[in-house]
C-alpha cells in the first residue's frame, strides 16, 4: 500500500505538457486516447487536465502498439485488457493464490510475428 502520495501510481500529478514530454508524445495523442475512453485524466480547479503515473503507462503502451501498426481502437482494447489481467493477477497473489512464470501479465506479449525472422522452405 502507497505510504505519501508520490507512491501512489493513481494520483493525477502531471499535467497535459508534462505528461505528453514524459512519454513521448503530442498532448493531441493524450486527448485522443480520451476520447477514445482509454483514459480520463482528472481535472485541476482551473479546468487543466492531470495524469496519473498509470495512465501514462498505458499512454504509453498504446504508443507501443501504434508503431507496431495497430490501429487506435485495437490498441486501446488491448492495452484495456492487459491492465485488467493484471489487476486480476495481482487480486490472485494477494488472495494467496500462485502464477507460474507463463500468467506474467507484466510482460507485454508479442502482437505480430517477428518479420526479421527468416523462414525458407523446401522447393518440391
Amino acid at each position: 500500500m502507497p505510504t505519501t502520495a508520490f507512491d501512489d501510481a493513481d494520483v493525477p500529478a502531471y499535467t497535459m505538457g508534462r505528461a505528453a514530454a514524459m512519454i513521448g508524445v503530442t498532448p493531441a495523442f493524450l486527448r485522443s486516447l480520451g476520447a477514445a475512453g482509454l483514459i480520463e485524466p482528472q481535472r485541476s480547479i482551473g479546468g487543466h487536465r492531470r495524469y496519473s503515473r498509470h495512465q501514462l503507462q498505458l499512454a504509453g503502451r498504446v504508443r507501443q502498439l501504434l508503431d507496431e501498426g495497430i490501429l487506435l481502437a485495437a490498441a486501446c482494447r488491448i492495452v484495456t485488457l492487459e491492465d485488467r489481467l493484471a489487476a486480476a493477477h495481482r487480486h490472485i497473489v494477494e488472495l494467496g493464490g500462485t502464477l507460474t512464470d507463463d500468467d506474467n501479465a507484466e510482460l507485454p506479449t508479442q502482437t505480430h510475428p517477428d518479420i526479421a525472422v527468416t523462414t525458407y522452405y523446401r522447393a518440391t
